[in-house]
């Protein structure tokens, strides 16, 4: 046998119509909050201050390797640091160099590498600026 509804209520007592209210309330605030910081920090980083690619590597011999980075600044250019790396066949760190690309110099930079034993590959780790201290 199964009590009616009424009777629950009346046995243990309904909860306050507001609570539900004031949940939804809570929610959609919260939701609301955090949408608008996920929006400021998608716009914020979407234009970085200097970011780079590597365009093209090549190992020259078992000392050296070479890169061209292309450079590309936000609004300005503004004085960054740029790293890119040499990486041996069992992924290890054999060289790596770290340049100041200049503005009127173009987008591409070609940058020697000098390796401890014969690199494999290179890797373009980034560019940082005085605002942007993760490289991209």
């Amino acid at each position: 046998m199964s009590a009616p509804n009424s009777s629950l209520a009346e046995r243990y007592g309904a909860p306050p119509r507001w609570r539900r209210f004031a949940l939804i309330g809570l929610v959609v605030v919260v939701v609301g909050a955090l949408a608008a910081v996920w929006t400021w920090i998608t716009i914020e980083q979407s234009d970085p201050p200097v970011s780079s690619e590597l365009i093209s590597s090549e190992i020259v011999d078992d000392h050296t390797a070479t890169a061209v980075i292309r450079v590309q600044w936000g609004d300005e250019p503004v004085a960054a640091r740029c790293t890119v790396r040499a990486l041996a066949h069992d992924k290890a760190v054999v060289g790596q160099a770290t340049f100041e690309p200049a503005a009127d110099e173009g987008p591409d930079h070609s940058v020697e590498i000098a390796t401890e034993r014969r690199a494999t590959a290179v890797e373009n780790i980034g560019c940082t600026a005085e605002d942007q201290p993760r490289p991209r």
